[in-house]
């Protein structure tokens, strides 16, 4: 029994000197970490699990002066590289959205320069719309005239010259393209009005968000 309290002292003397940091160390700089069964060591000197598994420095009053990680794996690396640049991608992308904000607020001091802008650029389009409806127009009628000289020549009974049918085939191209440019140009506009809306519901929060008072 006597024999058995002596070891247990002795092995609580063993632990408390292992963990138990001196308070009167001297200033001097003392390294502290967890091995792999998370078992808290200090010394003097980093040993290996120190630097397997990362270390604090620490002063002597057992403050953490500074911690060091543990090295990364390489997949750690590699995600910890893909984390920063996507970080770094989004600082720039907020970065550019505040110079367009900035830039915007300066062309457009008010909300009525900016419905101004926006709306001679649905304006812009409208002309588009209607230039394109007038060629079309004009194309159309080109096809069906040469429809008409082929067709009376069907029914006199008269073949279609090969120039003419050249002529036709040509003609629905033509007719066809301009069909597809006024669709997408109608495309455009209605994606423009839902746009514009949007613009200007940002223009009055970047506004809003700026303090600055209307002019």
């Amino acid at each position: 029994m006597r024999k058995a309290l002596i070891a247990a002292t002795l092995l609580l003397m063993a632990d408390f000197a292992v963990h138990a940091y001196p308070s009167d160390h001297g200033g001097n700089t003392r390294y502290r970490w967890r091995d792999a069964q998370g078992q808290l060591h200090y010394s003097d000197s980093l040993a290996n699990d120190a630097l397997k598994y990362g270390y604090d420095v620490v002063n002597d009053r057992g403050n953490v002066v500074r911690h060091v990680s543990r090295p990364l794996t390489p997949e750690e690396a590699a995600q910890a590289r893909q984390q920063a640049e996507q970080a770094a991608q989004r600082q720039l992308a907020a970065a550019e959205a505040a110079r367009a904000d900035a830039q915007m607020l300066a062309a457009y001091p008010d909300e009525a320069s900016f419905q101004a802008a926006q709306t001679m650029s649905l304006e812009t389009i409208d002309q588009q719309i209607g230039t394109t409806r007038g060629n079309l127009a004009t194309q159309e009628k080109a096809l069906a005239d040469l429809l008409a000289r082929a067709g009376d020549l069907e029914r006199e009974q008269h073949p279609v010259p090969a120039t003419l049918s050249e002529q036709i085939g040509q003609q629905r191209a033509v007719v066809a393209s301009q069909r597809a440019l006024l669709d997408r140009l109608q495309s455009q506009r209605a994606d423009a009005v839902q746009k514009s809306t949007a613009r200007l519901q940002h223009y009055r929060q970047v506004k809003a968000a700026s303090g600055q008072p209307q002019p």
